[in-house]
């Protein structure tokens, strides 16, 4: 953790202690008047320790669904009441224990029931973290020992996808920018953490395309033109060769208009070696919620100069 002598933290320990962005942390500050950072005799922002505590609360609530705008105003005792009260009365390995038991008896609309209850008792982001992302992965690995067969995944993944298609906000067309285009590359059959992805942009207002999995890198540029995307998303399984990865995400960035930015993410980029410069790498839904902050800021400083 790097600090200095007059007490304060640089915005980069802070980004990294907290996963918020710079840019989102130097919005917040426009604009909500949190944080507020001292600054040293050349400028450079410094965080007090308190403020660090403080936005690692609002960093766990922002995960429980809860917006920036309505706590970032609250005090730290505040928060802390809401931390203790989002807190959830039965562990996660417990809720996830018992999907596990549903999907192996093959009781799947008792499953979908536990989904949407636990949606209703989390919120539908918390839901995602918390339960959908852990589970998927719990899946898969049981599928790898053999101790599911492919039916019962297949099982799963129908349940969990109807369950978010259900209650994700829908794309009415009058959604904020960023309009963000998702798909996978072709060899990447599994379509789930797009929709997850999916859902997240949604919850954060913005304009979602989904074209599926297994999109040629011709026809996302192609797509991409004709729906003025801003960004184009892609997801990653772990199955997806990490031979090809690199190559293929070139070959993209190198397809689409320079202005528009390129997100990859899921359980294939969390381990990639390299990925090609002008893509940012996502190893969680947060940190799409972070890219969406970011680039909303981003415009906005480039409006404010023109």
């Amino acid at each position: 953790m790097n600090s200095t002598s007059l007490g304060g933290l640089t915005i980069s320990a802070v980004e990294r202690e907290t996963g918020l962005s710079k840019d989102v942390l130097r919005v917040w500050e426009r604009r909500y008047g949190f944080p507020a950072p001292l600054r040293t005799a050349a400028g450079e922002r410094l965080y007090p320790e308190e403020q660090l505590a403080k936005l690692k609360l609002v960093r766990r609530l922002m995960d429980a669904g809860m917006r920036p705008g309505r706590i970032l105003s609250m005090s730290f005792e505040s928060l802390n009441g809401l931390v203790r009260g989002s807190d959830s009365e039965v562990s996660a390995d417990s809720a996830l224990d018992g999907a596990l038991a549903l999907l192996k008896a093959h009781r799947g609309a008792e499953l979908r029931s536990a989904f949407h209850h636990a949606i209703l008792h989390d919120g539908l982001f918390r839901f995602l973290t918390d339960m959908a992302t852990p589970l998927a992965i719990r899946v898969g690995n049981a599928w790898m020992r053999g101790d599911i067969r492919i039916f019962e995944e297949h099982l799963f993944t129908e349940q969990l996808t109807a369950t978010l298609r259900a209650a994700m906000p829908q794309d009415s067309g009058t959604g904020r920018p960023p309009r963000v285009l998702l798909t996978t590359l072709p060899g990447e059959q599994h379509g789930l953490g797009l929709l997850m992805a999916e859902a997240t942009l949604r919850l954060e207002g913005a304009q979602s395309i989904s074209l599926g999995p297994q999109t040629p890198v011709g026809d996302i540029a192609a797509a991409c033109l004709a729906n003025r995307s801003d960004v184009v998303a892609l997801s990653f399984s772990a199955n997806f060769p990490q031979n090809q990865l690199t190559g293929a995400v070139g070959m993209l960035r190198a397809a689409l208009p320079a202005e528009t930015a390129l997100w990859c993410g899921g359980a294939g980029v969390v381990h990639a070696r390299r990925i090609p410069d002008g893509v940012a790498r996502m190893t969680g839904l947060q940190e799409i919620r972070n890219e969406v902050a970011a680039w909303r800021a981003a415009r906005t400083e480039r409006g404010a100069q023109q």
